[in-house]
């Protein structure tokens, strides 16, 4: 199985129903948003999947991307995949673990975009999010995107963080993609 992205290129898929890639629309509306960031940025992607989302961004021009996902299969392929899209100088690492465990171990580092696409109904959404605010992995100028269902009761999306807060939120039919920045200091 297989889908493509930025520039015609193929990416493998995991075969069956164990990652969940980011639909085509989705995909192409998050990078037409974010269209004039991704070159030289630092892109970090939790819950990876296929690490489409990862691969685009090194396409256009990320110069690093780190993907965090528990899934060994779906690592390997990640891992295909980035290295058949990465240039000479862009650096990639795929990750296997348990994203909030995993979060830890990438403390003191700064990423200017995050995606996290989590399986929907997985009740990480709090947990995640709230280890991130405590981490300081955004960058000042950095945007987190968050895919989630379009239903609030499924995911359980907080709004209220310390040091994140939700800026909007855009729906593409049955996937919905919520936008977090660092709260502006008042003063």
């Amino acid at each position: 199985m297989s889908i493509r992205i930025y520039g015609n290129r193929e990416l493998k898929t995991l075969p069956g129903l164990e990652t969940r890639p980011t639909s085509a629309r989705v995909r192409q509306a998050l990078f037409n948003i974010w269209q004039g960031s991704i070159l030289d940025c630092r892109w970090l992607d939790l819950c990876t999947g296929s690490g489409a989302m990862g691969a685009e961004a090194l396409c256009r021009g990320a110069k690093s991307a780190i993907g965090i996902e528990r899934s060994m299969a779906a690592c390997s392929i990640i891992e295909q995949n980035w290295t058949k899209v990465a240039g000479e100088f862009q650096e990639f690492h795929v990750w296997r673990g348990d994203v909030v465990k995993r979060l830890a171990d990438l403390d003191g580092q700064k990423f200017d975009r995050i995606y996290f696409d989590p399986p929907y109904a997985g009740k990480i959404y709090q947990l995640v999010l709230e280890a991130i605010d405590r981490s300081e992995l955004l960058a000042i100028g950095g945007e987190l995107a968050v895919e989630h269902s379009p239903d609030p009761n499924i995911c359980g999306l907080p709004t209220a963080l310390s040091k994140l807060e939700l800026c909007r939120s855009k729906n593409y039919g049955n996937t919905a993609i919520s936008f977090y920045q660092l709260r502006k200091i008042s003063g």
